[in-house]
């Protein structure tokens, strides 16, 4: 593990010139630097209330519990293991990153500051590599709004008639959607520690219930581990190209999922003390996600067996709380995954807008999503994020969502970890300080982690799309992806148009 040393204030700003290569710190504060006016995102919590919002990422497990077992069994669960330590991995790699700039939001902030040239030009393609990392990423965490709308609609249609007798399931997503968007909007207005005491709540209603379902198998004797072992891996699975691919896909999926909690360092901007902040709530998050992944599918299958998932795919969880606490535990499960479902859309909602937020300070979007109110808060960029998965929701199936939003995330991760492999190498970004450091030589796993994700995962979920639902939602990933090559020329021009202007 890499040391971890917090510098006070005073030191800080007594030294006088960065490490490494004698670059005047000066310098250093002002490439690292995303904003220093009006506009600025403002120092307003603290890491467990970051964390707080980012420890909704467990829950990302949910809508994948049953297809996992449907493609590769038991096997799911060394997947979910796999996949939390490849976010360490590259985590490491972000927290560094995370202390060498800490005005950045993210990997989105990462990205940008690392590949935009030094030099004042119409057209920058690191500039342009580095915002496309940003709008990967942003949408990568967008989807996730309009997936769990779906879900609670799905989940209030099967669980109560009175709805289901006037409202079909796409009407109730409908609905679930405009209205938990329209409140986190309002939660949000006035700030992100707002948002961070309702993260507090929603955790205690879903994570405590999640924790009590998840081990009550292994306590009450209705886990059974021949239910894992005896079904590993299909009859028919064989280790040859095809299977390689569709485990790389798995791999794409489980990823968007079990290492998303890297989210956590995107309020780098946000955060009181960012040294040491974000490491603190990154790892916290890491540590409850590799518990929650591994136990949360090793209970399921354990309980049920993967005939058993396969019959309830899209709610597995309910039949292991009846099985467990009865039908009071059926009520218990309804009310935790209704809560988680919300936790995890405010854990995207202010992790994609603080993205797009990211983009227009660094000049890769229009300006206007950069605004902020009187409280901090990128709302306009909220509006359009809600505005866009209304729009999602019509598509009706959270998978066909996340498939195309996994494309987006194995990009951004791909070229965030190369900015980290660039920011290791780079003269210029060398000698920056960084008060938290991974492991010597991480470069070179940074390096192979950014080639597992670009190109193979990147190859296994376009994949893994054309055999389970076609080709539908690998062209909406790629329209989405594309779409941001015409706003990016779009807002250089509009740079181009503003400093011509400021010259007369």
């Amino acid at each position: 593990m890499g040391e971890l040393t917090i510098n006070d204030e005073e030191k800080a700003g007594e030294t006088g010139k960065a490490t490494g290569e004698g670059i005047d710190r000066s310098r250093a504060e002002q490439c690292a630097k995303v904003v220093c006016e009006p506009g600025t995102l403002e120092r307003t919590i603290d890491w467990k209330q970051g964390l707080a919002i980012a420890i909704g990422v467990p829950l990302l497990i949910l809508p994948s519990i049953g297809y996992f077992a449907n493609w590769v069994w038991s096997f799911a669960i060394i997947i979910w293991g796999l996949s939390v330590f490849q976010g360490f991995m590259q985590n490491l790699a972000y927290g560094e990153l995370a202390t060498a700039f800490p005005e950045a939001s993210g990997l989105p902030g990462f990205a940008q500051n690392v590949f935009k040239s030094r030099e004042k030009k119409k057209y920058d393609k690191g500039k342009l590599i580095g915002g496309f990392s940003a709008w990967s990423y942003w949408f990568a965490w967008n989807p996730v709004l309009a997936i769990f709308a779906i879900l609670i609609g799905t989940y209030l249609h099967g669980l109560i008639p009175s709805l289901a007798a006037t409202f079909t399931e796409f009407h109730l997503s409908l609905i679930s959607g405009a209205v938990i968007f329209s409140a986190l909007i309002l939660v949000s207005y006035r700030g992100l520690s707002t948002g961070a005491f309702i993260g507090y709540i929603l955790a205690a209603v879903s994570l405590i219930p999640l924790a009590a379902i998840t081990l009550a198998p292994f306590i009450t004797g209705d886990f059974e581990l021949a239910n894992i072992t005896d079904t590993w891996l299909p009859a028919d699975w064989a280790w040859d190209l095809n299977h390689i691919l569709i485990l790389l896909g798995l791999f794409a999926m489980a990823q968007w999922s079990a290492c998303a909690w890297e989210t956590a360092a995107i309020y780098g901007p946000e955060y009181k003390k960012p040294n040491s902040d974000v490491p603190k709530a990154l790892f916290s998050c890491g540590i409850i996600c590799f518990f929650s992944y591994v136990l949360v599918q090793a209970a399921v299958t354990g309980t049920l067996g993967v005939e058993g998932i396969l019959a309830e795919p899209i709610s597995p969880m309910l039949p292991v709380a009846r099985a467990a606490f009865g039908p009071i535990g059926t009520l218990a499960a309804i009310i935790m995954l209704v809560a988680a479902m919300i936790l995890i859309i405010q854990t995207a909602f202010l992790g994609s807008a603080r993205a797009m937020h990211s983009m227009a300070i660094e000049g890769n979007l229009p300006k206007i999503f950069g605004k902020l109110n009187s409280h901090g808060t990128p709302i306009l960029a909220m509006l359009v994020i809600a505005i866009f998965n209304m729009a999602l929701i019509f598509f009706k199936t959270p998978t066909a969502i996340l498939a195309a939003s996994a494309i987006g995330y194995v990009c951004a991760n791909g070229i965030s970890l190369f900015a980290y492999v660039k920011a290791k190498l780079d003269p210029e970004l060398v000698g920056f300080e960084r008060p938290f450091k991974a492991p010597g030589g991480w470069k070179f796993i940074a390096l192979a982690f950014g080639f597992f994700n670009l190109p193979l995962c990147f190859i296994g979920i376009v994949f893994l799309n054309s055999l389970e639902i076609g080709w539908t939602s690998t062209f909406v990933g790629f329209i989405v992806l594309a779409l941001y090559i015409p706003l990016w020329f779009y807002t250089q021009q509009e740079s181009h148009r503003e400093e011509a202007r400021s010259e007369h």
